[in-house]
């Protein structure tokens, strides 16, 4: 976790926050619906300013940059687990399974129009990596002449879920199979080059000949 202080005197400050552990999952109270990653998130309104802690009666002016306050923790965590899933759904091409993880504010619309495959990532292509069956998108073109494929998408599994909305059924399953992945190497039957991420998405090139 990163966080930035943008002063209005002095040098720009960077802090960095590591938690060390084995990979484990922080679950929530997904029985609150505040809590609920399926639940769509509305815009909120938030004033920008980060507030110090009061050292006396009077609270302190507010420092430029912009703070989560606890009562917007709930929101603030549906926010990220949902962009990130809408990240993925549009890596595998996928914009009606998008639209439903943004806001307005996060540029649903650009999501709900009509999509041609001339300019925008369609979801058209199923290939099989690692024995892992996958289904995203897939672009040609030319490197130095060299005629290039490739596919960028996520396990069929994992998307099924992401496309019905089961963001929680999604981490869930992700996270089962977090030993598995990643994974970088070489598909012979694909022939090319594969990275499959732990989040369950995949980029894989090969050479057309």
């Amino acid at each position: 976790m990163f966080s930035t202080e943008l002063p209005t005197e002095g040098p720009l400050t960077v802090r960095a926050l590591q938690a060390r552990g084995t990979g484990g999952r922080l679950n929530g109270a997904p029985d609150t619906p505040d809590n609920h990653l399926d639940q769509p998130v509305d815009d909120e309104n938030i004033y920008p300013g980060i507030q110090r802690p009061s050292q006396g009666d009077e609270p302190p002016v507010p420092e430029p940059g912009f703070h989560v306050q606890p009562e917007h923790y709930p929101w603030f965590r549906r926010v990220l687990a949902r962009t990130a899933a809408a990240g993925l759904t549009a890596f595998a091409g996928d914009g009606t399974a998008t639209a439903q993880y943004l806001t307005k504010r996060q540029g649903q619309r650009h999501f709900t129009g009509l999509i041609h495959a001339a300019t925008d990532s369609v979801q058209d292509a199923y290939v099989q990596l690692y024995g892992i069956d996958f289904v995203g998108t897939d672009h040609v073109f030319r490197l130095n002449r060299t005629r290039v494929e490739a596919f960028s998408g996520v396990a069929k599994d994992l998307l099924h879920h992401l496309e019905n909305g089961q963001l929680e059924r999604y981490r869930t399953a992700v996270h089962a199979q977090r030993k598995a992945w990643p994974l970088l190497g070489w598909d012979s039957k694909w022939n090319g080059p594969v990275s499959i991420h732990q989040d369950g998405s995949v980029l894989a090139m090969r050479v057309l000949t």
